[in-house]
């Protein structure tokens, strides 16, 4: 009897779902409404319906699923335990549990979404082949997942692999939305970046090619402009690679991974983006003549589905 795993991924407008045969063929993908009505309390028994919905399109049993893994959004400790779903408005649950039992027993495994997509990447993406692996997500936020002889490393509280909020300039005095303030995810993220160009421009008395854009301008625009030579792009590129840069740093002399996989929106910069930040990383850790590796993502959004069914296995 051929047995599957599900892999799901919980986002804050949408949940991307997986069923994969247990040496990760993905036989089926799709999405469904992340329902945040009446404070989200709906969500897990749509997500439910929806499994059970297409198991039964594809004359699948719940008896052929070994187990569902799931990545959300928030902290999650060792025994299953999150304090705060991000954004979904969800405290003090067992999501692992809460699934379980609307799939009629079937073994449920949670973690953190950016440690998921780590593990997703490690298994069939731009870290495969490697188990020891730090990746950082680049899009409205920073996140990021470190993975040490092939195990996430969630740490005692839940905050382990959150790497946008590792401190990397006393410069920035507004506030991430941790509460600190010069956090990576202030200066790595697509919001950062903008909001150093914009910063960039109001001191500067260099007409840029960013003007052009207005209230619409975005990092890959701010991208673009770097790579046609406008100063003022250069300048606000080169901060926000350094503040990358010096974050990787951090997490080399911390857990020394064999590879970075930097993923997100930002990272479709492509390898020129890459370039300047281990130019960075490699200045800030002179201490070994061998570093790790920096990779970009292969997965894009199915990094999660991946990392998800990967927990179950």
């Amino acid at each position: 009897m051929t047995q599957y795993v599900i892999g799901l991924d919980v986002g804050g407008t949408t949940v991307k779902c997986g069923i994969f045969e247990l040496n990760g063929t993905l036989v089926k993908k799709w999405e469904t409404p992340t329902n945040k009505e009446e404070g989200s309390v709906h969500l897990f028994s749509d997500l439910a319906a929806s499994v059970k919905e297409v198991l039964g399109e594809l004359e699948i049993g719940l008896h052929e699923v070994k187990g569902v893994g799931m990545g959300v959004p928030g902290p999650i400790t060792e025994d299953g335990y999150v304090s705060l779903l991000t954004n979904l408005g969800l405290k003090d649950m067992y999501p692992g549990k809460v699934m379980s039992e609307l799939l009629d027993g079937v073994c449920c495994k949670v973690g953190n979404d950016a440690n998921v997509a780590a593990l997703g990447e490690m298994w069939k993406g731009g870290a495969k082949g490697y188990s020891n692996v730090a990746m950082l997500t680049l899009g409205t936020g920073v996140g990021g997942g470190i993975i040490v002889d092939g195990k996430v490393i969630a740490g005692m509280h839940g905050v382990g692999g959150e790497v946008g909020h590792i401190h990397v300039s006393d410069a920035l005095v507004d506030h991430c939305n941790c509460g600190c303030s010069g956090c990576l995810e202030q200066l790595g993220s697509a919001t950062g970046i903008v909001n150093a160009a914009r910063r960039n421009m109001m001191k500067s008395d260099i007409v840029s090619l960013m003007e052009n854009y207005g209230s619409g301008l975005t990092a890959k625009d701010v991208c673009d402009c770097a790579k046609q030579g406008d100063v003022v792009a250069i300048i606000t590129v080169d901060e926000c690679c350094r503040a990358i840069g010096r974050g990787l740093a951090t997490i080399a002399y911390t857990v020394d991974p064999e590879v970075f996989v930097i993923g997100g929106g930002v990272s479709k910069a492509g390898s020129w983006l890459i370039e300047q930040i281990e130019k960075y990383y490699r200045q800030f850790t002179p201490l070994s003549k061998e570093k790790a590796l920096v990779k970009l993502a292969e997965l894009g959004n199915d990094a999660g589905i991946y990392g998800a069914a990967k927990l179950v296995l």
